[in-house]
């Protein structure tokens, strides 16, 4: 089980689409890796986060060791893995965990409009983007910037960065086609 959670976490994890969650409740062991996985995490005032294998004699077997380090750094993801604790939503915020805290009934919405607003961005921007930063984590930072610089030639020459520019000259928003 844990290898096919795997293998879907890394999937989600590699879609070149930006991946939002917005936890409404409480994310435990693997529901807590999933959210690793993603790419934003928002949640409710009331929501709670905790991995806690360590209490039950393991560890966090679908990804919590290899992608929390990354998100609230080493020290306190061990703290976090080797101890099982609960964190609630401010807490979350503070480790950087989620991005933001809404109260539960604006959490939909709030999420939504973070989707409105970066998928009215370049669609070959942000896919760039995240490839660039999923790079630098897995190959270190030459392979990221030199994919970067690749990635970067490639958005200079394409109509969306074109529109980009016209429809900020033109004070109206941008018609991208992703190409």
């Amino acid at each position: 089980m844990v290898r096919t959670a795997n293998r879907l976490y890394d999937a989600i994890e590699a879609l070149p689409q930006i991946v939002i969650v917005a936890f409404n409740g409480a994310a435990r062991a693997g529901a807590a890796e999933l959210s690793l996985a993603c790419d934003i995490r928002l949640a409710a005032a009331h929501a709670t986060w905790a991995l806690p294998e360590a209490l039950w004699g393991g560890f966090p077997g679908a990804g919590g060791p290899v992608r929390l380090p990354g998100i609230v750094g080493r020290a306190r993801a061990l703290e976090l893995i080797c101890t099982g604790r609960e964190i609630d939503a401010a807490e979350m915020e503070r480790l950087g965990l989620v991005l933001a805290v809404h109260p539960a009934a604006r959490l939909l919405p709030e999420a939504q409009a973070l989707a409105a607003r970066i998928s009215a961005s370049g669609p070959i921007a942000t896919r760039g983007a995240k490839r660039i930063m999923n790079v630098r984590n897995t190959a270190g930072f030459g392979a990221a910037r030199e994919l970067s610089d690749a990635l970067r030639h490639a958005l200079e020459w394409s109509k969306d960065i074109d529109e980009g520019m016209i429809a900020h000259r033109e004070y109206r928003a941008p018609r991208f086609t992703g190409r």
